[in-house]
């Protein structure tokens, strides 16, 4: 069995930004998951004691950096679904695969909605509902990697 290490976290956070900032062109953009917000959920729930809020917030700012987004704009949203994550991370283990995506699924939306409102108060443009596609996305990629089970973390009983 393979034990939880920093070394694994901080690997799969830099694919994910790896991921994240590809050049993306035409729908793709729109339909994009958030790589490193998977991936920070991924390791939220998982493995606690190794990913937490600030390690959202430092991610977070990594991205506003890379993207040239407004400094601590990502990292509030990202803080802010990290701690709503990590509240209800201990109930998540009686949940099913279906309810875990559907809270996953909730986790991403309190993401886009804190960046909307956030991009409001700077921008003040309008919105579409496309910009909650993305969202659908992601779910998508969340069931790919949960239901693959591809032993990036097998936590043992007494972890949980």
């Amino acid at each position: 069995m393979r034990t939880n290490s920093h070394r694994a976290v901080y690997i799969s956070l830099l694919a994910a930004i790896v991921l994240q900032l590809l050049p993306w062109s035409g729908v793709w953009v729109q339909i994009k998951p958030d790589f490193v917000l998977l991936v920070l959920l991924y390791w939220m729930l998982r493995a606690p004691h190794l990913c937490n809020i600030g390690t959202a917030w430092a991610a977070g700012l990594m991205m506003d950096l890379l993207n040239g987004d407004l400094f601590g704009q990502t990292a509030l949203a990202y803080a802010l679904t990290a701690f709503v994550a990590v509240v209800y991370q201990k109930r998540l283990i009686l949940f099913t695969v279906l309810q875990q995506s559907g809270y996953v699924f909730m986790l991403l939306l309190i993401n886009q909605i804190t960046l909307i409102v956030l991009k409001l108060f700077m921008d003040s443009k309008q919105f579409s509902l496309l910009y909650f596609v993305s969202c659908l996305s992601s779910i998508l990629l969340w069931h790919l990697v949960v239901n693959a089970r591809w032993g990036i973390v097998k936590s043992s009983p007494d972890q949980q």
